[in-house]
């Protein structure tokens, strides 16, 4: 065997050039004859039709609701809790009145919807004016967390020219 003999396993074959006139030109995905064949016949989709005609909204998520929150009444909080123990989104999920999503407690708020008549001391909860009045007449407290303060801009103090006499 000779070196000019030798070929390779996979012979080389070159892509057919398509739509480009000659001899062995085909049709370029555009099919035969008729209006879809010709040169700049290009048909708008429907839909993009459709989205123009709805009205634009302001801004990124215009309007958008925030965080989901778990609505729990104070006639279930008086059944499930005893005088003086405390209720917290996570005593909530543990008597199973709230449920976990995706493990994360969801934000809670107390509805007045009921009567509460034993002292619970509230933590961590958004609670609604009625539920207030009522949890404070029953002789209950409210220890919700203070918001963090904003953090304040980092400025840096103006420095005083030297003036060269």
């Amino acid at each position: 065997m000779q070196i000019h003999e030798l070929q390779p396993k996979n012979s080389f074959k070159r892509k057919k050039r398509v739509g480009r006139g000659g001899k062995k030109g085909t049709y370029c995905g555009t099919g035969g004859k008729g209006q879809k064949g010709r040169a700049g016949s290009r048909f708008k989709p429907l839909i993009r039709e459709w989205l123009k005609k709805y009205p634009k909204l302001k801004g990124y998520n215009f309007n958008t609701i925030g965080e989901p929150r778990a609505i729990v009444d104070l006639a279930k909080i008086e059944k499930q809790f005893a005088n003086k123990e405390s209720v917290s989104p996570r005593t909530l999920a543990a008597k199973k009145l709230i449920e976990t999503k995706n493990g994360k407690l969801p934000r809670v708020k107390i509805m007045g919807v009921g009567d509460l008549t034993r002292a619970i001391i509230f933590s961590g909860c958004e609670i609604s004016k009625k539920a207030k009045e009522k949890i404070e007449k029953a002789g209950g407290e409210i220890k919700n967390k203070p918001k963090p303060a904003p953090k304040k801009a980092l400025t840096k103090k103006p420095v005083k020219a030297k003036i060269k006499e």
